[in-house]
């Protein structure tokens, strides 16, 4: 911004006018007369500036002309380099708030293709997951046992990591994926007998032998942290083998049943124990649903320190959720038939599955890592993904057999 300056040169007194971005940069050294300088009645001998209020003065000599030339030149000149100073700056601003946009859009760009991953992922999980439901017997029981195997080698890979063996002595590494293998077997073994404990009492007996005897100095964590991985990865899923091969009787009163192919079982394929591995792995799929969109609509409390991203909003929210879909499956299987009972087993689901979800996030969080693997693209690990089926399965088999609900 140009400020009205006066002067006094030589004999004359001057009246610097306000001078154009045009007129100072087409030609800074010679101003116009008849537009710069207007002669005045001639007094002092001396240059006198008035920038913005504040004045000084430059006396000049017998060489009067060339410092005239200079001041005048110099005074062209302070609007230019100021605005080139205001354009610089304005330059940089727009380069920063360029490159602000540019890591915006490429954070949200990262976060869609994350979300496409999941989704496609999920989608692909939840179909062969459901084949695999559907099918039953040797092949559920090999899917489920692939399953625990690689869920046991992420929980003792979490247990070894740095963030628990600060505190604790881990189980040597042959112990680790000797259990991964007894893990892997659980689930075979309980379909060949029905039955497990007999086993998982043999391989803990065995496996804490191998412990108190090895060389060094046993501690009582590696005991604590090998038993737990028996029971969390081996023992656990295997009731989902009890419930799905294990209950064969008929839901007679299922229509889909009555629809289904004689070459694919016909209506004996729909046994109980199908209907309520359906039952309980859709509320527990609508409860992690409904839960997560709860959580990101509602979610202002925190429901422990454990999760910090779970809300109690979220949870009722997905408490809700899987109730009902307790209750419409129950409707459409036709099993059970009294709406208590169906109310009561998406009760039973939602507390086991957010359960086991609170029990992997502990470990992660002390191991500290976010995902207990890379297996699944956009999903993390196996553990991440079953986490909360790992205890819903005893939950669900100890309902169905110890309440009489066979028709129910």
């Amino acid at each position: 911004m140009a400020t009205t300056s006066y002067s006094g040169i030589g004999r004359y007194n001057y009246k610097l006018l306000p001078l154009s971005l045009c007129s100072i940069t087409s030609c800074p050294c010679h101003s116009s007369p008849s537009k710069a300088l207007v002669p005045a009645r001639p007094r002092v001998v001396k240059l006198n500036f008035v920038f913005d209020g504040r004045k000084s003065v430059l006396r000049l000599g017998r060489d009067g002309g060339l410092a005239r030339r200079r001041v005048i030149t110099a005074v062209a000149r302070v609007e230019p380099e100021q605005l080139g100073e205001e354009n610089a700056n304005q330059e940089v601003n727009k380069r920063d708030k360029l490159s602000e946009n540019e890591d915006l859009l490429s954070e949200q760009q990262q976060k869609a293709s994350q979300l496409r991953k999941r989704i496609v992922f999920g989608l692909g999980i939840g179909v062969s997951v459901g084949g695999v439901v559907l099918a039953g017997g040797w092949v559920f029981t090999a899917f489920m046992a692939a399953a625990v195997f690689v869920g046991a080698r992420e929980y003792f890979d979490l247990v070894r990591s740095r963030g628990i063996t600060a505190g604790m002595t881990p189980p040597p590494r042959y112990v680790s994926r000797v259990c991964s293998i007894i893990c892997a077997v659980m689930p075979i073994i309980t379909l060949y007998f029905g039955q497990i404990d007999v086993s998982v009492t043999f391989a803990a007996f065995v496996v804490a032998m191998a412990l108190l005897l090895q060389r060094g100095n046993p501690r009582f964590a590696q005991l604590s942290s090998t038993m737990f991985g028996l029971f969390y990865c081996g023992y656990l899923p295997s009731f989902w083998v009890k419930l799905r091969c294990g209950l064969a009787a008929p839901a007679l009163n299922t229509r889909i049943g009555a629809s289904w192919p004689i070459l694919l079982g016909g209506q004996a394929h729909w046994t109980i124990g199908l209907v309520a591995c359906l039952i309980s792995i859709s509320s527990i799929i609508a409860a992690d649903t409904y839960a997560f969109l709860g959580g990101k609509t509602f979610g202002r409390t925190p429901l422990t320190s454990i999760s910090p991203k779970k809300t109690w909003e979220g949870t009722i929210t997905g408490l809700g959720g899987c109730v009902a879909t307790s209750i419409i499956l129950s409707k459409i299987f036709c099993w059970p038939t009294s709406l208590i009972s169906a109310i009561a087993f998406g009760v039973l689901n939602f507390f086991g599955s957010i359960f086991g979800d609170l029990t992997e996030s502990m470990i992660k969080r002390d191991a500290g890592v976010k995902d207990s693997g890379s297996l699944i693209p956009g999903h993390g690990g196996i553990l991440d993904r079953v986490d909360s089926y790992i205890f819903t399965g005893a939950l669900a088999y100890s309902f169905v057999k110890i309440l009489p609900l066979y028709g129910v």
